[in-house]
């Protein structure tokens, strides 16, 4: 392949095209799952899947925030890059004030295109368990989610409960407790 430049918004496609192709990677393996064990356990197994992909990128942020001496603090959370979703291609835009805002999501419109808002909606879970694999004490939370018919995803950290530091510990505990906002 030749070296070539790319300006901002042909990489905003490219990036849009590679999470159109995980959304529906993240839709198929949850069809399958949810028509192979039935509704209830296929949506449990999905969600342990998804707490285990959401812990291993919150580990990995907190391991290279302290590698760069820093502690694994929500003010430290965004100084890191390791696993991040990159700037451009997944939403139209963000917002980054008192709470998070991504409008937009290529993920969001995807499932919704396909009619998938509810299996779709498991993989948003993410975002509750990567931030407690970074750091227990604190959840990233929903306060809005185009999957739930809103125009944009709105986001705010807080302290976490024990009950969502058990249930983020226990393999077995149903990940829908966590993030209130997102539960059917």
């Amino acid at each position: 392949m030749e070296d070539k430049t790319i300006n901002i918004e042909e990489a905003a496609e490219i990036v849009e095209r590679v999470s159109k192709r995980i959304a529906l990677l993240h839709l198929s393996y949850a069809k399958m799952i949810t028509e192979e064990l039935g509704e209830e356990r296929g949506k449990r197994l999905i969600l342990r899947a998804i707490k285990d992909y959401g812990k291993t990128i919150g580990r990995k942020r907190r391991e290279e925030i302290e590698e760069m001496g820093l502690k694994p603090t929500p003010e430290n959370f965004s100084k890191g890059t390791s696993l991040s979703i990159p700037p451009f291609g997944m939403h139209s835009k963000i917002e980054d004030k008192e709470n998070m805002k991504a409008y937009g999501c290529t993920l969001g419109r995807l499932w919704k295109e396909y009619g998938e808002d509810k299996l779709g909606k498991l993989y948003c879970y993410v975002d509750a368990t990567k931030y407690m694999g970074f750091n227990q004490d604190y959840v990233q939370t929903h306060t809005k989610a185009m999957t739930l018919g809103d125009d944009f995803c709105e986001f705010v950290v807080t302290p976490s409960t024990k009950k969502q530091k058990d249930i983020f510990n226990d393999d077995e505990a149903d990940l829908s407790e966590v993030d209130e906002y997102l539960k059917e």
